[in-house]
């Protein structure tokens, strides 16, 4: 990942619903959502939300896909995971960084 990608999809987080749209995209998984069961869960008005689903999308954190009528949105799990290697790549001053578990956090 380049430090131009990093401050792109790090800029699209930092905005309170955007953070929230994408968590709530992670927990959905492959499965994605649809915009309006985005706007149900977070109780947010549709011209809004496309806003900011936007904003994701641009930022390569979400994907989007029609099925028939609907769209559904995705997290980006790929891109994610790029921005998580980038921000710890040189954590642990550059040894092999202990871990463990799912959400595990750099133990130096």
């Amino acid at each position: 990942m380049q430090e131009a990608d990093a401050v792109r999809s790090l800029a699209a987080l930092a905005q309170v619903l955007r953070l929230r749209l994408f968590r709530a995209l992670v927990v959905a998984g492959p499965e994605g959502l649809t915009p309006s069961a985005l706007a149900d869960h977070l109780d947010v008005a549709g011209n809004t939300l496309s806003f900011h689903l936007k904003e994701l999308t641009h930022a390569g954190l979400v994907t989007q896909e029609r099925q028939g009528r609907n769209l559904i949105y995705r997290a980006s799990f790929t891109m994610m995971n790029e921005l998580m290697e980038y921000l710890s790549e040189n954590c642990c001053g550059g040894e092999v960084c202990s871990t463990t578990g799912a959400a595990a956090s750099c133990r130096c």
